[in-house]
């Protein structure tokens, strides 16, 4: 399943493999790598699931001055990466050149430009602790100003809570892509994020893409997990083809 991207938050490359073997072959539409794999284990896995095939989003969240954030992009790019993020607070102008030094590196190797997205609004923060951040306006207006400035900087999409997909849809349109972390099986409790919502309802919503971690990774059996997943989705899928369908179609990658 194509939108399916399982988060490899795990602590050694050994068992990052492990999880990636059990899980290829169709059932997944690719992996994300975090901070936490990055650091512990380097660059080394994302060049080898890319030589594999495989599709690798290299979670990392860039966030500094421009010409800092367009140097880890474009080495992202010469790693493979299919997909690469960036904090949308950042600015206009830093995710521009985020955008510009992925389709420089990528001509520069004849190859795809990796999608560039970026986080709006971490699916841990409430309302709550945007206050404590000295963000005065409600989360959703927040998350529609930051979803309008990305679109407006030329990247892909961004990534978002599953309960502000509807608002930016609307606001951006169907083609701009729209990952979706905080994502759960229908019957997991939200654990350490606030904003969440189960996977199905997510597609149905108009999600792009589902990031899925600890339901999947932390299960008995992840390939039944992932299974589970998937076969939640296609019921979505299957019952309304044109709407989900409509939200996925043109956006590169899909």
């Amino acid at each position: 399943m194509e939108q399916l991207l399982v988060a490899l938050d795990v602590d050694s490359i050994g068992e990052a493999r492990s999880l990636v073997d059990r899980l290829r072959g169709g059932v997944v539409g690719g992996f994300k790598i975090g901070s936490r794999l990055f650091t512990r284990e380097g660059p080394a896995l994302v060049e080898e699931l890319a030589s594999r095939g495989d599709r690798v989003f290299l979670d990392l969240k860039f966030h500094d001055i421009p010409n800092t954030v367009a140097g880890a992009v474009a080495a992202a790019t010469r790693l493979g990466a299919w997909m690469i993020n960036v904090h949308a607070s950042g600015g206009s102008t830093m995710m521009r050149a985020a955008h510009d030094a992925a389709a420089d590196e990528a001509a520069k190797r004849s190859r795809p430009r990796p999608l560039v997205i970026a986080v709006t609004m971490l699916t841990s923060l409430s309302q709550e602790t945007l206050g404590e951040i000295g963000v005065c306006d409600p989360m959703l207006s927040q998350v529609g100003r930051l979803a309008a400035l990305t679109q407006t900087a030329g990247l892909d999409g961004v990534v978002a809570s599953p309960q502000e997909i509807d608002l930016i849809r609307r606001r951006c349109g169907r083609q701009f892509a729209i990952v979706t972390p905080g994502i759960r099986a229908a019957a997991d409790v939200k654990g350490d994020q606030s904003r969440t919502m189960a996977a199905a309802e997510a597609l149905a919503a108009g999600a792009t893409y589902l990031v899925v971690g600890r339901p999947i990774i932390a299960a008995k059996d992840p390939r039944a997990a992932a299974d589970r997943i998937a076969a939640e989705c296609r019921t979505v899928i299957g019952s309304d083809p044109s709407g989900v369908g409509r939200h996925v179609r043109g956006i590169r990658g899909v």
